[in-house]
């Protein structure tokens, strides 16, 4: 109940007032298989500030990186995943993850190309009971500051499929959030890295503010 009471209430906080030094960091998870869970280091950065300017929040640029099995996840309700390759997760780190998203946490996931079938089973062991569902267009993750009346928006190629928002919904709240075949975590990097046009990066800017503004609001 603590870890939950804490939850809550920084989500509460973060759009309630704006103090001088910044209330809360995102955390990116670092998880085992070999997968490069590391990948687009400079994409939570730039979506902090975003969201800084354009929602008003005092997120702090400098994100955490967390193990998925640690207790200190709990010190960050919003968690970012990404990556090309494997995802492992123990039984005890899935037993953790599953624990932090009941008690009020919230996950994003973007597949950066290549993670899907790795990621997928190790979910299964987080929540076996669950499916991923494609999000209805009109679905409140996309209703936020921003209007996306498409879904999340498409920024690289990959297998040249739509781009998807997929949930897993615990108890009518979505506590993971996963894009694929969108690659939006590319657009929120430093613009010289993947020379996105700016109009792209923008887009995914925007989802991104709407998936934070999403997660501290549900």
């Amino acid at each position: 109940m603590k870890k939950l009471l804490t939850l809550v209430v920084i989500s509460v906080v973060i759009f309630s007032f704006r103090p001088a030094e910044p209330s809360l960091k995102l955390a990116l998870a670092k998880y085992s298989g070999g997968g490069d869970w590391y990948a687009n280091p400079t994409a939570l950065t730039n979506l902090a500030t975003f969201c800084n300017r354009t929602l008003g929040t005092n997120l702090d640029p400098n994100y955490a990186t967390v193990d998925v099995g640690s207790i200190d996840i709990y010190n960050f309700p919003f968690l970012h995943m990404t990556g090309h390759g494997n995802v492992v997760f123990s039984e005890a780190e899935a037993e953790n993850l599953r624990n932090y998203l009941i008690s009020g946490g919230f996950l994003h996931i973007d597949d950066n190309y290549g993670m899907d079938k790795f990621l997928r089973p190790a979910m299964k062991k987080v929540f076996p009971e669950l499916e991923f569902i494609e999000l209805p267009f009109d679905h409140e993750i996309y209703q936020q500051k921003y209007t996306f009346k498409s879904g999340p928006p498409k920024i690289h190629k990959h297998d040249d499929e739509p781009a998807q928002g997929l949930g897993l919904i615990w108890e009518g709240r979505v506590v993971c959030f996963y894009t694929f075949e969108s690659d939006i975590g590319d657009g929120w990097e430093d613009e010289e890295v993947h020379k996105d046009p700016a109009e792209l990066r923008l887009k995914a800017l925007q989802m991104g503010a709407n998936i934070i503004q999403y997660a501290f609001s549900f």
